[in-house]
């Protein structure tokens, strides 16, 4: 038997409306294991069974046995690491005990119970720690950073991920270095950086071909493809997950299959092949309900009830999408209940039942504020827990450091003691090299103490940087996926009751006034949303994005902006790094705006040896630089919180009726 190395995840699903046709997008990503080779079948196992004795064979059996059943009877598979758990804690084998938790957490996270499998593989952890064992130790710690991606605690899943990627890259171990890369893929894929994601996961796949491990192979391919949805290269994520799925057929793994299914699915409705995804979902149903994955039922019947909505089977549509509710009630699934209440929203003006959808809206609206408090109280916690952290230790330096001085003074006194005897002058030397020694510690505290307190400005600051940045992105998409989507819906309804009713003249160009404000309400939506995250910077990089930028305001006609680019091709900058670049460039070309009256402004972005300087220029009316000393100004202060986030160099130059300058230059 090969012990687990990483925890499976349960599927992640999103969804989106679109205009008109309401389709859904499914994403379903998982962590795979290293899929145990057990060389006898399950029958041959368990007929060893009444001749095993509480030793470590009998542990290694149960989890083999457990292995067996995993894929297709879940349960059973609990069962049977359950008992190895036992016989290892009877024996005192405390390799045994983390041999069941990395096993059992597996299942755990396939069915959705991430709080249980973190509070496990942090057991796991400490106890690979008390063995001193640093093989288990590494692949404890990359099943807790699992856990944490999870749970969306991306900070502590890079703490453990980066302590078990020093350890294993000890090793040389290619099966424990492809699965690595296919944990980066999907980090980086939970950081939005899709490009770097697919690098990892093409290095995965090549080292487990080589490896010959098809399960874990298969799992690859899954989280490969779902980079590639991302990326709108729906041939290669459709490629992706046909590879997948005909390796969990041949290796009998319902679970993957279930899963590519409704990937197959989502690409299908993305292509607006909406009456091709009928069989998939049927099918990722039917072995949802006999595995008893909630969520991924929860999904395959909401994608259904798109189904029928779309060839205007309005009531099994509405029985579809009742089911999937009454499934995300009765396991709390809460992202998937306000999707739900949104597609029962629209379900509802499709069939021009106006009560109905304005009740299904306004139960979204309550859930979503839930849902965003219970995220700021979280964060805030965080922040807090961080906090405190971080002034205990400070503390507890503090008193190290007072402790030693008290010691060293001791030290100094006995010795001053028997100097005293010899001569008077041997003690005047000793103090002054003592009280010099004294200073000089001084001096180092206080040095310290200053780092420390640099240290928790730029935490708090990069805290609230990040945080905004999540927050307009949350903000946009809310607005264009929930917003737009209900918007359009109402749309779509208007123009069907335009079709049945008997209208006067006068109240037809009433009718078509009004749907040209909503049709304006629409654009204005998305000009918001777009404002708040730019497409271009998430899709294309910050050169595009800040071009696309500049030509909005050229076709303003409020200012002529020149914007130019130097060294920037094929140059890939960090996505935290473009976002802040780009909020700086925004808020100095809307100071232009605003108040510098100006007729031309220059934009240019260079990249030469290692470092990234913008320039924004303009032939304004200029302004003394001395005010900016006592400025109190959000926006000014928002320039320099960013700069500083970046370890950036920032440089103003202007004079009255002479234009302004401003130079910032950031190394990467």
């Amino acid at each position: 038997m090969k012990d687990r190395f990483i925890c499976k995840l349960g599927v992640i699903f999103l969804f989106y409306c679109m205009r008109n046709s309401f389709p859904f997008l499914i994403i379903v990503l998982w962590y795979g294991s290293l899929q145990a080779q057990v060389l006898m079948s399950r029958d041959s196992l368990l007929k060893l069974l009444p001749s095993a004795k509480d030793d470590i064979n009998t542990v290694e059996l149960y989890i083999n046995i457990g292995q067996q059943y995993e894929s297709n009877e879940p349960e059973i598979a609990k069962q049977y690491y359950r008992m190895a758990r036992d016989v290892s804690q009877k024996i005192d084998y405390t390799l045994g005990e983390i041999k069941y938790i990395t096993n059992y957490t597996f299942v755990l996270n396939m069915q959705g119970y991430y709080d249980s499998s973190l509070a496990l593989n942090l057991q796991s952890v400490e106890l690979s720690r008390q063995i001193k064992d640093s093989q288990y130790l590494t692949k404890t710690l990359f099943n807790t950073g699992t856990s944490y991606r999870l749970k969306e605690e991306y900070g502590n899943a890079v703490r453990y991920y980066e302590e078990g990627k020093k350890l294993f890259e000890k090793f040389g171990n290619k099966a424990m270095e492809a699965q690595a890369n296919d944990i980066l893929q999907n980090m980086y894929t939970g950081m939005k950086q899709y490009r770097k994601a697919v690098s990892y996961g093409k290095k995965a796949i090549v080292g487990l071909k080589d490896i010959n491990n098809p399960g874990m192979l298969g799992m690859a391919y899954n989280n490969l493809g779902l980079n590639y949805v991302y990326l709108q290269q729906f041939d290669s994520a459709n490629a992706s997950f046909k590879e997948a799925l005909r390796i969990a057929k041949k290796i009998g793994d319902q679970n993957m299959e279930a899963t590519q299914y409704l990937n197959m699915g989502d690409v299908l409705l993305q292509q607006s092949e909406f009456n091709a995804i009928k069989p998939y979902m049927d099918k990722a149903l039917a072995i949802s309900k006999k595995l008893k994955l909630y969520e991924s039922e929860t999904i395959a019947l909401k994608g259904l009830s798109f189904y029928f909505q779309y060839n205007k089977n309005y009531p099994l549509a509405q029985d579809y999408a009742d089911s999937a509710l009454s499934l995300a009630n009765r396991f709390d699934f809460r992202n998937e209940r306000q999707k739900l209440f949104t597609h029962l929203s629209n379900l509802a003006y499709s069939m021009q039942d106006m009560e109905l959808g304005e009740y299904y809206a306004k139960q979204n609206s309550l859930l979503e504020d839930s849902i965003l408090n219970e995220t700021i109280q979280k964060g805030t916690l965080e922040l807090e827990k961080k906090y405190e952290s971080k002034k205990k230790e400070t503390h507890i330096n503090q008193l190290e450091a007072v402790k030693k001085v008290q010691q060293l003074s001791i030290k100094q006194k006995n010795s001053l003691n028997y100097i005293l005897i010899g001569a008077a002058a041997t003690l005047l030397a000793i103090t002054l090299l003592s009280y010099r020694n004294y200073k000089q510690k001084q001096k180092l505290q206080q040095q310290r103490i200053n780092e420390l307190e640099t240290e928790k400005q730029l935490t708090a600051t990069s805290a609230v940087l990040k945080g905004e940045e999540q927050e307009r992105t949350r903000l946009a998409k809310d607005l264009h996926d929930g917003l737009g989507g209900m918007l359009s819906g109402i749309k779509y309804s208007l123009n069907t009751m335009k079709g049945n009713l008997i209208m006067t003249p006068d109240n037809v160009q009433a009718f078509e006034r009004s749907m040209d404000m909503l049709d304006s309400s629409i654009k204005e939506m998305r000009r918001v949303a777009h404002n708040m995250m730019p497409e271009a910077l998430v899709k294309f990089g910050l050169d595009t994005a800040l071009e696309d930028f500049c030509n909005d305001i050229n076709q303003s006609g409020a200012v002529q902006v020149d914007y130019q680019s130097i060294g920037m091709a094929n140059v890939i900058v960090d996505q935290t790094t473009a976002i802040t670049i780009y909020r700086i460039v925004q808020e100095l070309l809307n100071n232009t705006l605003k108040h510098a009256a100006a007729k031309t402004a220059i934009v240019q972005l260079t990249k030469s040896d290692g470092h990234l300087s913008v320039t924004v220029e303009d032939d304004g009316k200029g302004f003394d630089t001395s005010i900016l000393d006592q400025s109190k100004g959000i926006g000014w202060i928002n320039i320099q919180n960013r700069v500083e986030f970046l370890q950036g160099k920032l440089d103003v130059q202007s004079e009255i009726e002479k234009g302004t300058s401003v130079h910032i230059e950031i190394s990467v």
